[in-house]
């Protein structure tokens, strides 16, 4: 995808001829959450490493994202664990207060990863532009900022702004590792299922965790019907992933009740490096938003993004945008009487009945492109 040529700002050309000659010795980035934005990160870590190879990274991240990431080689993991409240704080300051980085990338809107950042000494702080901080108070934080392009950027794009800044051309490339031992742990049970190493294997990731009211997940009659279609005239494996929760649970339990061809159910049975070895595994991928389908784009795996409530725009499956089932305008226009153009970027349609807005034949269609 086509990046944005870089628009250069006062600010940003004195930081450029900082580091011209000689780069940055360290630079600590801090992106705590979630497993989609913390996937959204790599290209940055990426760009880093392909231009400033022999400085050193460490990344401040949230505990449970950190298994995502940790076999990358060549960084130091911080990890954060926000359930231990203010004693993470604690930590944090107590692991870095002999320390000092050249360069923080204050990569996360929330006021939580902003008192982290507190914790992190560094003689330049680079946070998001005043049009975007705003909201959280981000500026507050920070003693530099990107350059306002345009705040109408897809989350991974914002993120790129950040290397930017120092005068790097982004080098737009994940490389996400896969464990080996998950990847031959699901082989053996795909074996067991009687899937052969040719058969293709969709993967249904049907929930999203969103905070409140699930306005993100499409209905379960929906991916029934999909897991049907793709079992019957596609001649695919289907697995249901997800996570352990309540929810979780009781979603796959309803989609298999209503399927005629039953998938495979691994909802609540995988470690998140067993999930990355499935959707690496697989041939198609099909998720609201959520973390599996950005990590499934990420690795290059054919990924169906199911969108009404949020927008792909926004943060859609980066490396298949012509993929996604995209009725968010129509959603915008129904229950909030805007369109993309009008509404404040990131507004989210918080019904489920936004996503009811998908037909089972939108969703057919994009299975069935090359």
């Amino acid at each position: 995808m086509p990046l944005p040529p870089l628009t250069p700002s006062v600010n940003t050309l004195s930081v450029n001829t900082r580091f011209q000659q000689t780069p940055p010795a360290s630079v600590c980035l801090l992106r705590l959450s979630a497993l989609g934005d913390v996937s959204h990160v790599l290209p940055v870590i990426r760009t880093l490493q392909h231009h400033w190879p022999e400085t050193k990274l460490s990344w401040v991240i949230g505990k449970k994202e950190y298994p995502l990431v940790k076999a990358i080689p060549g960084i130091e993991f911080i990890i954060f664990d926000k359930s231990a409240g203010w004693q993470a704080y604690r930590k944090l300051r107590k692991q870095l207060r002999h320390r000092s980085f050249d360069i923080l990338f204050h990569l996360q809107l929330a006021l939580r990863a902003s008192l982290a950042s507190l914790c992190i000494p560094a003689k330049i702080k680079l946070g998001f532009d005043q049009a975007r901080a705003s909201k959280d108070r981000q500026s507050w934080f920070s003693n530099e900022k990107i350059a306002p392009l345009s705040s109408r950027q897809h989350v991974l794009d914002s993120f790129l702004e950040f290397p930017r800044h120092f005068g790097l051309e982004p080098a737009v490339r994940w490389d996400l590792p896969v464990n080996p031992q998950a990847l031959a742990r699901l082989q053996q049970q795909l074996a067991h299922k009687q899937v052969k190493p040719q058969q293709p294997v969709l993967v249904i990731n049907p929930c999203a965790l969103a905070k409140a009211k699930n306005w993100r997940n499409w209905h379960n009659e929906g991916y029934a019907a999909i897991a049907d279609y793709a079992a019957s005239q596609r001649h695919m494996q289907v697995v249901l992933s997800g996570g352990s929760t309540k929810l979780e649970q009781q979603t796959a339990a309803a989609i298999m009740q209503q399927c005629r061809h039953p998938p495979l159910n691994l909802v609540g049975k995988t470690r998140l490096d067993e999930l990355v070895a499935l959707l690496k595994r697989a041939d198609t991928v099909i998720a609201p938003d959520t973390g599996p389908v950005h990590i499934a784009s990420a690795l290059g795996t054919k990924t169906i993004g199911l969108y009404a409530s949020t927008n792909p725009q926004r943060a859609g499956p980066y490396n298949f945008p012509e993929l996604v089932v995209n009725k968010y305008p129509e959603a915008l226009q129904r229950f909030n009487h805007l369109s993309p153009e009008t509404a404040p970027w990131g507004m989210r349609v918080k019904t489920a009945e936004a996503m009811r807005l998908i037909q089972l034949e939108d969703v057919i269609e994009k299975l069935n492109l090359p």
